[in-house]
Order: structure tokens, then C-alpha cells, then sequence
């Protein structure tokens, strides 16, 4: 059977959005071909929207804070935009207040169209070529995504990229979860399973130090109350979280559970980091998905990718990928149901 394909919208050039509707194994997701999105994501027997989205595709133009995104060619944070390779110096767009590079540039491939290379009714697979210069990245990079749903309630992301020219690439899966369809997810809990995390600096960048969760609020090795952000220390968690020294077989690295409604997440991953994000800066203006609003934590990241800024800082993994060679960075998100 086909994946169901509609027409979501148009871009403001009159090019036309598809909506990509698989399902499998329990879940149902909707993905554009607009920043590889996944628009809305289902679980049987739970009747809430598991991610945060729109109905309507104007509000991803005007609102969307990467709502379901795939961003790149180098998703999170690069100080001051700036990097070398090959003893060659590059400047990137600083498209976070004029002073960071973030999530690709202001038209990176979160906000672009997608070719669609396959489909069927439990998976699509998509493509972009990011050009070379764009944002300032040297060499021509192409991406591909494919999303598959299998038994279990797994959805399994892989993202694989090649280039022509010595770039920095790192993308990833930038979905809003919340697993009771509450106004916000501090009634969950979380478990990330890692000894280090890495702090920043004023700009959210990090500052080079790989430092220990043992004792800080950022130990996270059991499950923690998301509410304890509203109480204490009042942390704000949008940190990178170090599971591994470089990229691995996949592993499972964080649990998060509704204790409101008995659904988990489990995350499995390929990637050596997971950017944990709790959505404390959220105020989108516009209704989402069912008419809901969404506040301050009205829903929770897990990114995961190579370290945010690992180009600028010896002892991070590797973020040069070279022609020849195929990145390949594999994710499952299990839901399941108590």
C-alpha cells in the first residue's frame, strides 16, 4: 500500500507542501516535505498528539520554533559562526541575534523543500541537497531522511550525508514531545544516561569543559521529576548531555514517562550527544495541533547529534565530514503504553 500524500500548503513562490501520512507498529506520523517535519505523530489507544505541530502550514513560516524539523547542515550551535578546516577558515551566517550560528542558518534545510525518493505505507524517504557557499558552508552536502514506523511503537529515524567538499555536518530530529496532551510536560519523568554534560556560556555555546553530572542538577542517570525545573536551582536544561566519546552502535540512552498517562519514550541512538531541551522559552502566539497552546514547557527535545560547536573544541567528536565518506547518524523513538 502507498503512503496517503495531500497538498498541506503552498510556499510564498506558489510550490506546493505534501503531507506524508505512514503508519505501522502502533503510530501513525504525518511528515512534510517542507524541513522533513513530522507535522503530527499517534499513538494507538492514547489520543493526544505525542509531538507539537500545526494544523495550518503558514504558522511553520511565521511561528514554528523547529517544531518537528530536520535542522542542518549542522544542527545546534556554532560560536561566532566560525570554524576551520584544513587549516582554511570559514564564517558562517550568524543568524541567532546577530551573533551565533544556529540549527544551519535562517534557510537551512529545516526551511526548505524535500524531493521524495520512496514511500510506502510504513515509511517515506526524503531528500535535500544543500549548495555549496550557502550560509557560508563550503562543498555541495546532500541529505537523505528516511522515517520508518515498525512493531512496538518504534519510529526510526536515519539520516545519512554526503559532500563533494570537507564540511561540518550534523543533523538532527528536532520533534517537541509530550506524552499526555497537558498544557505542559512537567508531569513527567525523565532519565538520560550520561556521566557528563557541557556547560555553556552567556550565549548557550559551549564553553569547552566536558563536566560531571555527579552532584549538579544535571544528573539525570534515574528518573527525575521535569517539575524540579520549577522548584530549587530552577534549572533551565538545553544543554548537550555526552553519552559517548564518538559515534557507536546504537544504544539506548534516555527514558522519559508520563506519569499522567502511563505512555513512555525510550531513545535509542547512534549518536555520541543528546541535546535535552525542556521548552522553557516557548510562547508560540498561535494555536497547535487540536487548538492547543503552547507556553513554557509545553513540550521537551531530545536531539540527538554529535556536540554542539565539536569543530572549535579539541576532545569533542569528530564534525568533519569528507567526500568519500557517508555520515550516518540512526535514532528510534519507542512509545509505548502502559
Amino acid at each position: 500500500m502507498q503512503t496517503e500524500t495531500e497538498i498541506f500548503g503552498h510556499l510564498p513562490s506558489g510550490e506546493p507542501v505534501h503531507r506524508l501520512t505512514i503508519r505501522g507498529g502502533g503510530l501513525t506520523a504525518n511528515i512534510l516535505t517542507w524541513g522533513s517535519v513530522i507535522q503530527d505523530l499517534r499513538l494507538d489507544g492514547h489520543a493526544a498528539p505525542l509531538v507539537l505541530g500545526f494544523e495550518n502550514f503558514q504558522d511553520y513560516l511565521d511561528h514554528s520554533p523547529y517544531f518537528g524539523a530536520t535542522p542542518g547542515r549542522n544542527a545546534n550551535r556554532i560560536g561566532g559562526g566560525r570554524f576551520s578546516i584544513d587549516r582554511t577558515a570559514y564564517q558562517l551566517e550568524l543568524n541567532e541575534k546577530g551573533v551565533t550560528h544556529l540549527h544551519g542558518g535562517s534557510d537551512g534545510i529545516a526551511k526548505r523543500l524535500w524531493r521524495i525518493l520512496a514511500r510506502a505505507e510504513h515509511r517515506v524517504v526524503l531528500e535535500i541537497t544543500d549548495p555549496d557557499g550557502r550560509a557560508g558552508y563550503p562543498g555541495n552536502c546532500t541529505v537523505t531522511c528516511t522515517y520508518t514506523v515498525t512493531d512496538g511503537g518504534v519510529l526510526n529515524v536515519v539520516y545519512e550525508s554526503t559532500t563533494d567538499r570537507a564540511t561540518i555536518c550534523n543533523v538532527c530530529q528536532h520533534s517537541y514531545f509530550n506524552l499526555d496532551g497537558a498544557a505542559d510536560a512537567l508531569g513527567h519523568d525523565a532519565m538520560i544516561a550520561a556521566n557528563h554534560y557541557l556547560p555553556t556560556d552567556a550565549l548557550q555555546v559551549p564553553t569547552g569543559e566536558i563536566r560531571a553530572v555527579e552532584g549538579t542538577a544535571f544528573d539525570l542517570r534515574s528518573m527525575t521529576p521535569l517539575r524540579r525545573q520549577m522548584e530549587g536551582e530552577k534549572i533551565a536544561y538545553d544543554h548537550n548531555f555526552c553519552l559517548a566519546d564518538a559515534r557507536g552502535p546504537k544504544q539506548s540512552v534516555a527514558l522519559v514517562r508520563s506519569i499522567n498517562s502511563g505512555v513512555s519514550l525510550e531513545v535509542r541512538t547512534t549518536e555520541p550527544g543528546v541535546q535535552f531541551y525542556t521548552g522553557f522559552k516557548m510562547n508560540v502566539p498561535v494555536p497547535g495541533l487540536e487548538g492547543r497552546r503552547y507556553g513554557p514547557f509545553a513540550g521537551f527535545c531530545l536531539e540527538t547529534q554529535i556536540w554542539p560547536d565539536a569543530v572549535n573544541h579539541a576532545g569533542f567528536p569528530e564534525a568533519v565530514l569528507r567526500p568519500g565518506e557517508t555520515l550516518r547518524q540512526e535514532t528510534d523513538y519507542v512509545f509505548t503504553r502502559n
